[in-house]
């Protein structure tokens, strides 16, 4: 929840922070070029993850997301913004890699899916806290990094006091976990879920970021507005996490994974391809299919590895969502000087699609016992 909260306030915050900093849409890409390559950063940390256990680098990933929020809020220019959002970004995704290993390893085999659900749940609540807060507080946007350095007091409690995961504690951990994935038994899964999760990528990462600026500069919607839109379509995501729990845990992964994952597809491109009820109609369906196949794709991909390397997997998917976001970001960058926009998000969906279409090649893993 912690460092759900602070990863929402640079987007919901972007239009102020371009307005601080005299920024424009290929400036704001590049910012969100940096961040996404703050994933690299994750990967060796989720190594010891797997190696030392799951509670250690839960706590240390919060501690420096909450260090690197509270600087953001000092931060003097949308350079060094971006640095520290990237060290941000580095310890959010690997507390969003290892909990979700350590939940999935934890949950009996028939509520996965539901047990994901609730950690999705859970960075809801942050990022709705970011957003009542934000229309009180705009455009004082530093105001919220600044609070976000509370998870550096709250981390010490995690390191003492959070169980380690039986799971984990039961396995035969030794040698590298990179090693292990590249074997011929775990590779070929790999590499389809690092290329879908970039496919992906190039869509949802420019539209996620810069949806409050197309709101803003093209539809001419106040802070207040983009506020209800964002709180509407939390709740639809909210709803859908638990809804998306229920189903893959009596429907399986593969199916519900595929189809929700279009569906946010499309209803994703349509938001920028319409006018303002276009956008908020198709906000609320992206949310909502995003947010049920979270808890999907969260049972899914912990169930296709071993728990040796289950963390290090978790992140290699992070990594290469990265490469696709700073290809979607860089894209729509240079687009949207001439189409405009909205139309450069747009046209990263048939990328997306093509990404979604790559889960067939994987196998159905329900109630499936977790590999050692």
């Amino acid at each position: 929840m912690v460092t759900a909260f602070d990863g929402s306030v640079l987007v919901l915050a972007l239009p102020a922070i371009a307005s601080d900093f005299h920024a424009r849409t290929p400036a704001l890409s590049n910012l969100g070029s940096v961040l996404a390559i703050g994933a690299l950063g994750a990967l060796p940390l989720a190594a010891l993850a797997d190696r030392f256990g799951r509670r250690r680098l839960i706590s240390i990933g919060v501690a420096g997301a909450s260090i690197a929020n509270f600087a953001s809020g000092l931060a003097p220019s949308l350079e060094a913004l971006a640095l520290l959002r990237l060290v941000a970004v580095c310890f959010e995704v690997l507390v969003g890699g290892v909990a979700t290993a350590l939940i999935v390893e934890e949950a009996p085999p028939g509520r996965r899916g539901q047990a994901v659900s609730v950690l999705a749940l859970l960075g809801a609540v942050g990022t709705g806290i970011t957003v009542i807060s934000y229309p009180l507080l705009a455009p004082h946007w530093r105001w919220l990094f600044l609070a976000g350095g509370v998870g550096a007091v709250l981390a010490p409690a995690i390191w003492l006091k959070l169980p380690e995961g039986r799971t984990w504690l039961s396995a035969r951990v030794g040698g590298s976990a990179l090693r292990l994935l590249l074997q011929p038994a775990w590779r070929r899964r790999v590499v389809v879920i690092a290329a879908m999760t970039a496919l992906l990528s190039v869509l949802f990462e420019p539209a996620g970021l810069l949806f409050t600026v197309y709101a803003t500069d093209s539809l001419h919607l106040a802070p207040a507005a983009i506020s209800v839109l964002i709180v509407v379509s939390a709740i639809a995501g909210g709803a859908s996490y638990l809804a998306g729990g229920y189903l893959t845990d009596r429907y399986g992964r593969r199916g519900p994974a595929i189809v929700l994952t279009i569906a946010a597809v499309i209803s994703t491109s349509l938001s920028f391809a319409t006018a303002t009820v276009g956008f908020y109609v198709g906000n609320v369906l992206w949310s909502a299919f995003a947010s049920a196949s979270t808890p999907a794709f969260g049972a899914w991909t912990a169930e296709l590895f071993p728990t040796r390397a289950r963390a290090t997997a978790e992140l290699t998917a992070s990594v290469a969502g990265a490469i696709g976001s700073v290809v979607g970001l860089q894209a729509v960058g240079y687009l949207a000087l001439s189409a405009g926009l909205g139309r450069a998000i747009e046209l990263g969906g048939v990328a997306a699609i093509a990404g979604a279409l790559l889960l067939f090649l994987l196998p159905e893993t329900k109630q499936a016992p977790l590999p050692d």
